[in-house]
């Protein structure tokens, strides 16, 4: 996942925040191409699922987070979850 910053500490939360806008950003970029005669397509489409799943991670590690600041707990304590558990969300 694109979610993790150069260093091993947590991202911040305008770390997070900066990483879903650059991911929407490309995931508008390529439903935009959808309907072209473009060989890259299949391409796009398992880029969207991933950006779709990366997403996903992001939006519950920022919401851990807000969530531990509002409990006035260390925010650096929530954890990046695994594409297989946030998934399990959803069902």
């Amino acid at each position: 996942m694109a979610l993790m910053c150069e260093s091993p500490a947590m991202p911040t939360d305008d770390q997070i925040e900066i990483q879903i806008d650059l991911l929407e950003t490309e995931r508008e970029s390529l439903h935009e191409r959808e309907g072209s005669a473009d060989p890259t397509l299949e391409r796009d489409v398992a880029r969207l699922e991933e950006i779709r799943i990366d997403l996903e991670r992001l939006w519950d590690l920022l919401r851990q987070r807000r969530a531990l600041r509002e409990a006035d707990q260390n925010p650096d304590l929530a954890s990046e979850r695994s594409a297989e558990t946030v998934e399990k969300y959803w069902q």
